[in-house]
């Protein structure tokens, strides 16, 4: 199994819209639960502690290979989370590792 670990940095520098858009973020991803059939298990989050340090959003998928992480990258529903993404994302950072 592989395990999809990424966190992003938002780019709005007011927070109440960055706590604004890291939560519909997490909503989009969370959404894709039952939608991508490639996803064991997934959970988005933003952050609850430490703004200053932290990153705004961490999401976990669990897949069951590399060829499942990249049908998940391309699936279309996928697509659009990430179309929005990118609109408000500063920063992304991830590792993918087998458990």
């Amino acid at each position: 199994m592989i395990r999809h670990v990424v966190s992003w940095k938002l780019a709005a520098e007011d927070a109440s819209v960055r706590a604004e858009q890291a939560a519909e973020v997490a909503r989009r991803l969370n959404a894709l639960d039952g939608v991508v059939p490639q996803l064991r298990a997934i959970s988005a989050g933003a952050n609850a502690a430490y703004p200053d340090a932290n990153w705004d959003i961490a999401l976990v998928a669990d897949v069951d290979s590399i060829d499942d992480l990249e049908a998940y990258q391309v699936h279309p529903a996928h697509e659009e989370v990430v179309a929005y993404v990118r609109s408000v994302v500063a920063s992304r950072v991830a590792v993918d590792f087998e458990v």
